[in-house]
């Protein structure tokens, strides 16, 4: 662990803030794989027991969605089945709005890593200049024979020059692999929720919408005609 602060410590001032990102960076990293982690080890159970649900009792299938709201997938679920008895469009229309609010809240963190992306590299190449000019200023290029060399502070800032540079880089190629999976995931909840959502409005077309629209339609049909007309 010492070696590491010394290194960080040869790397100069401009070490700090690559710190700093490779911090937020790392908590970014963990605080996305939990976020992953429950989501994608319980997601297809709570999708397959509010459908099953569904077919049956509206009601508790949406208590089942309501169980699992701390989820995307529960509250994407629940949306629609907390409505009383609505339109197909209006039930699809529920889960679209839902999804969409799901899929901002799955982004969430890729900020800091894209701004790692960014801004690492260009902090070490800031620092690989400044190590340079440290470096050239302490060699006598071109003077006088008799003139001293101050050799250590030469090597001190050819030392921060490549250690800035090698931080930021490693920092950058962290930060851009693991947004790369993230993104990956968030364009695998985007069909995921497309392929639940079409399936729930299925159960709600076939076991609840067309069977109440036919049930009116017969009911409506046995009144004597002048009454059939007006209930129209």
């Amino acid at each position: 662990m010492s070696t590491l602060f010394d290194l960080i410590a040869k790397g100069g001032p401009i070490m700090i803030p690559i710190v700093g990102l490779s911090i937020g960076t790392l908590a970014c990293c963990l605080d996305r794989s939990w976020f992953w982690y429950r989501l994608l080890s319980r997601e297809n159970r709570v999708a397959h027991e509010v459908l099953a649900a569904a077919k049956a009792d509206l009601q508790k299938a949406a208590k089942l969605a309501e169980k699992a709201r701390e989820l995307p997938i529960g509250r994407f679920l629940l949306a629609p089945l907390k409505l009383h008895y609505p339109t197909p469009e209006t039930f699809r229309l529920a889960m679209e709005t839902a999804a969409d609010e799901e899929f901002i809240r799955m982004s969430r963190g890729n900020t800091i890593l894209e701004a790692s992306i960014t801004i690492a590299p260009l902090l070490g190449l800031l620092g690989t200049v400044t190590g340079l000019i440290i470096t050239f200023s302490n060699i006598n290029v071109g003077g006088s024979p008799g003139t001293n060399v101050d050799l250590s502070k030469a090597a001190s800032g050819i030392a921060e020059a490549l250690i800035t540079t090698a931080g930021g880089m490693i920092v950058a190629i962290v930060a851009a692999s693991v947004l790369r999976v993230f993104l990956k995931l968030q364009r695998q909840q985007i069909d995921y929720f497309a392929k639940v959502g079409g399936k729930l409005e299925l159960v709600y077309r076939q076991f609840w919408y067309e069977p109440m629209f036919h049930n009116q339609a017969y009911y409506k049909s046995d009144l004597p005609p002048s009454e059939s007309l007006a209930g129209i």
